[in-house]
């Protein structure tokens, strides 16, 4: 009797994260019961030591704190396969670790969430601190809520909830797609439209990244062409802006047949302000379509090379 193929799906080991890499472990499981799959749980740089959202200065940005150790452990043979939110990957990825699947997406905007008593039952908001360590969502959460004051807040999402709670903020912004991964939708008092809230690039996807010049025909229980066509949009308008170091970046994409059509957020300086645009093309030049984008609206950028993605 042949034994079965032992795959190794390396993840954060937070709450969120070991429910997403779990969903991607059930896809594969249910097209392909022969292999035996096994979570691999690490904590990441930015799980130990996250900066508050006034500190998130160092060049390379904030986004490889969440990565770093699980690419390691694929480069060195330790996991197989990682999983991650998309929007937490670098823009720019080594060549040696494509991604190389794209979940179907979740919902991607923002959500709000008010806290709750001690029965569960949704408090009003009372006008003070809204908790957010994201410079995308605060620059347009002070169009939304002018005047309001924002404060970072750290920790797992059931670490945030709790401490909005117990009143150390009246309200939150978090992701609509890990409430609903963590079976906590009902939190969420307001979901932002992206007219609103333009989200993180890739926000609601979840990303397997693998090794170079390996097989992962696996994978086709997971991938998604739509997620895929509107990721590689995103992350392309994302990196030639710098988006996901120290630049607020925001992108959404969606399809409609051949058609993609992509929603864009900038601030590249205070003098220039904040600038939102669309554009529209055909999918197969997803990527060319973010940099167009980029371009438009910041003509006087210097801008990167492609996402990577």
């Amino acid at each position: 009797m042949s034994m079965r193929r032992r795959l190794r799906v390396g993840g954060r080991a937070s709450h969120l994260a070991v429910a997403q890499s779990r969903l991607v472990m059930a896809a594969i499981a249910a097209a392909h019961p022969e292999l035996e799959l096994e979570l691999v749980t690490f904590r990441t740089t930015g799980d130990v030591n996250m900066k508050p959202f006034a500190e998130a200065s160092d060049p390379a940005g904030i986004k490889g704190l969440f990565t770093l150790e699980l690419e390691r452990a694929l480069l060195g043979g330790a996991i197989d396969l990682a999983v991650h939110s998309l929007k937490d990957l670098p823009m720019v990825q080594d060549p040696r670790l494509p991604i190389v699947a794209y979940s179907r997406r979740e919902d991607p905007r923002d959500a709000l969430v008010l806290p709750v008593d001690a029965d569960g039952r949704a408090l009003e908001d009372g006008g003070g601190a809204i908790g957010c360590s994201s410079l995308r969502r605060r620059l347009q959460l002070a169009r939304l809520f002018p005047g309001r004051a924002t404060e970072p807040v750290r920790g797992s999402v059931p670490t945030r909830l709790r401490k909005l709670d117990e009143g150390q903020f009246s309200m939150l912004v978090l992701a609509a797609a890990g409430l609903k991964r963590l079976g906590l939708e009902a939190r969420a008092s307001r979901v932002l439209g992206v007219e609103e809230m333009v989200p993180a690039a890739g926000q609601g996807i979840l990303a397997c990244q693998g090794r170079a010049g390996e097989a992962y025909d696996f994978l086709d229980a997971v991938r998604d062409r739509d997620a895929e066509d509107c990721a590689r949009a995103e992350r392309s308008f994302a990196a030639a802006l710098g988006g996901g170091c120290t630049q607020p970046v925001g992108a959404f994409a969606s399809v409609n047949g051949d058609e993609l059509t992509l929603t864009g957020f900038c601030l590249l300086d205070a003098l220039a302000g904040e600038r939102r645009g669309r554009i529209a093309g055909p999918r197969a030049r997803a990527e060319a379509l973010g940099r167009h984008l980029a371009a438009r609206l910041a003509p006087n950028a210097v801008l990167r090379e492609g996402a990577g993605a």
